[in-house]
């Protein structure tokens, strides 16, 4: 299907945001882009959270920019598996990034200096507290649904315990309800790759007119590993030499993976932010919305009333099926009503973005029993 064209959309926000941490923002901006028309009682709204190294371009592509189409754009848009000819979707870039909205990047109103590692840390939580003050100013007072993969389907979650009386469903695809020590151990390798670069500065890189992508590019390299699964790796890289012959180095590329993950290495190093990438990973480190309740999921999902859906893929290994099952059997406990699906697709962690016509399936029969309700409610 053709993409159609979006245009890219900002909100200021004067009112200091409180954060976890005890911390606040003010005067910060969200970056956002919609999808679709609103409906006349403003009951067909759709967010979609992102993950990690994603932003609120969800879908579509930009004017005169073919090759701009957003990141879910084979899950969204008209006739899709979430129809925006049925659904007005709304995609929010989350405080920190360093995709439009207010980040490390940007002038501390407080100081006039530029924020660098002085950003404040944000949580999952302080992300849906901003954006529930992005549908405020949009009117929107209840969602149809919220949805997101990743980090994005950790968002999705935590909206139903924020604020279970504005959401009626939530997809959670490709996530967990918190870190495992291995998940939380990748990201501190990723963070001191960064750190320890020698043009981070503390954080304070701008000052410097440098970028630590030394530091990014190994982070990178670290996190895309862990976004595939042995079988995908194998079946396209394998042993497979860069050159005819062996170089006999310890320095230069030998095989096919160590060249492709130096690509992905470099080509993260030129548009991501460094503190950005320290912020997002702390704030999957931190989510855990059974902490509060000495770790009894059922006990934090008491608060939940949305419809769920959830899909797993068999061969992720950073957010395995048996982690979407935990969420599973806590709604269950509740009697929430809860549908899932566990996609046996050998794409890894990134199988949520992929082509999956039985994934992409699912997504569109639930959506579509939405749709049937929104249009036959009176």
């Amino acid at each position: 299907m053709m993409s159609f064209e979006v245009v890219p959309q900002s909100m200021h926000f004067e009112a200091p945001l409180p954060l976890r941490s005890g911390a606040s923002i003010r005067d910060y901006s969200l970056a956002y882009e919609t999808y679709g028309t609103l409906n006349a009682d403003r009951s067909n709204a759709v967010l979609v959270c992102h993950a990690l190294n994603a932003s609120h371009h969800v879908a579509g592509v930009y004017a005169g920019q073919p090759k701009s189409e957003g990141w879910w754009d084979n899950m969204i848009g008209p006739g899709k598996s979430l129809d925006t000819d049925r659904f007005f979707v709304i995609g929010i870039n989350n405080l920190g990034s360093c995709f439009g909205s207010t980040g490390p990047m940007h002038t501390n109103p407080d100081t006039g200096r530029v924020y660098g590692a002085d950003f404040p840390v944000v949580t999952v939580e302080d992300w849906v507290d901003a954006q529930a003050r992005l549908l405020d100013a949009l009117g929107i007072d209840t969602l149809a649904a919220v949805m997101g993969g990743s980090l994005g389907g950790m968002q999705a979650l935590s909206w139903t315990l924020q604020y279970p009386e504005r959401v009626r469903h939530a997809a959670v695809i490709a996530s967990a309800p918190n870190l495992n020590a291995e998940n939380i151990a990748f990201n501190e390798v990723a963070r001191r790759a960064i750190v320890t670069d020698p043009d981070f500065h503390g954080g304070h890189f701008y000052e410097h007119g440098v970028v630590p992508k030394r530091g990014l590019r190994i982070a990178r390299m670290i996190g895309h590993i862990t976004y595939l699964s042995d079988d995908v790796m194998n079946q396209k890289f394998g042993r497979q030499l860069k050159a005819d012959d062996l170089r006999y180095s310890t320095q230069d590329i030998e095989f096919q993976i160590e060249s492709y993950l130096r690509y992905q290495g470099d080509k993260f190093s030129e548009y991501f932010d460094a503190n950005t990438y320290l912020l997002i990973t702390r704030a999957l480190d931190y989510f855990d919305p059974a902490g509060a309740h000495a770790g009894d999921l059922r006990a934090a999902f008491a608060r939940a009333t949305a419809k769920f859906l959830l899909v797993s893929f068999t061969t992720d290994w950073r957010f395995s099926p048996a982690r979407s099952r935990e969420i599973v059997k806590a709604l269950l406990d509740n009697r929430r009503s809860v549908s899932y699906a566990e996609i046996d697709a050998p794409h890894g962690h990134d199988a949520f973005l992929l082509d999956d016509v039985r994934y992409l399936g699912v997504v569109r029969s639930w959506f579509e029993r939405i749709a049937v309700d929104l249009e036959a409610a009176p």
